[in-house]
């Protein structure tokens, strides 16, 4: 990925624990590293294949400034945040935030921290056998559609499935969304937690029905034995409610672990059903 570097910008701003430097303000040394594509502008001197720094640091110095922050932490997340939201173009960024006028009783150069945001492309299955299933889906998908930090690029189509696990229930309605979003992955199965308990998830019976049921199927290429979030979902190759409408909207996807692609799983799992 090719690289912008915006280095040592100086801004006056009122962040910091203290009354004094809310009131009196201070200076701050700004750095910007940006992830994008350079190529196509350096190729058609287009500058909108690029990002315009002028503005970019207008842009910069207004976020700045919108609030007063205790922390510089929250000063450099935020413009991290602005960074992406306005800039679709950019992938990641990472703000290095210097506060040279520290108040504390040491000489030093200076104090910095650095926060990196990126976006990420994750696959969140959906389903439910409670109710009105139809519309339990909808919903969950209009309460992640609404939410600032995703956007939803695809949506498979709804299919109706046996369910898995624990047999005497309903059928299932089942489906699978791709979505891009700059939450870490922690943050997003937080927020998917949310929603179902907004749309009265119940958690009695494993695998027992459910008016709705939230899974993150993979997120980028990671793998992960975190016991919050395990990557990617270790039964999906397993389940023909996932693969079926992941294969639908992604079927060259590969999976980072068995290295076979989504339309492989599917034909297996099919031919020793």
């Amino acid at each position: 990925m090719d690289k912008m570097y915006i280095r040592n910008m100086e801004l006056f701003g009122f962040h910091g624990v203290f009354e004094e430097e809310k009131k009196l303000g201070q200076k701050f040394i700004l750095s910007l590293e940006l992830d994008l594509n350079l190529k196509l502008a350096g190729k058609s001197g287009d500058l909108t294949k690029s990002v315009h720094y002028g503005e970019l640091c207008e842009l910069v110095e207004k976020e700045f400034n919108r609030e007063k922050y205790d922390l510089i932490e929250t000063a450099a997340l935020k413009m991290a945040e602005c960074i992406l939201k306005e800039y679709k173009i950019i992938e990641g960024v990472k703000v290095f935030l210097k506060k040279p006028w520290a108040p504390i009783k040491k000489h030093l150069d200076t104090i910095e921290i650095m926060i990196e945001k990126k976006r990420h492309k994750a696959y969140i299955g959906l389903g439910s056998n409670i109710g009105d299933k139809e519309k339990y889906l909808n919903e969950a998908i209009n309460k992640i559609s609404n939410e600032e930090s995703i956007e939803v690029l695809k949506k498979s189509s709804f299919i109706t499935t046996k369910p898995w696990g624990y047999l005497e229930q309903e059928d299932f309605l089942n489906s699978v969304i791709e979505i891009e979003t700059t939450l870490e992955v922690e943050e997003l199965m937080d927020l998917l937690l949310e929603f179902e308990a907004e749309l009265d998830r119940k958690r009695t019976i494993k695998w027992g029905p459910r008016t709705i049921d939230l899974d993150i199927i993979m997120y980028d290429e990671i793998i992960s034995s975190n016991e919050k979030v395990v990557l990617p979902h270790p039964r999906m190759h397993q389940r023909e409610f996932v693969l079926k409408p992941l294969n639908e909207i992604a079927p060259y996807l590969m999976h980072p672990v068995l290295h076979k692609r989504i339309f492989t799983l599917l034909e297996e799992l099919t031919l020793n059903n």
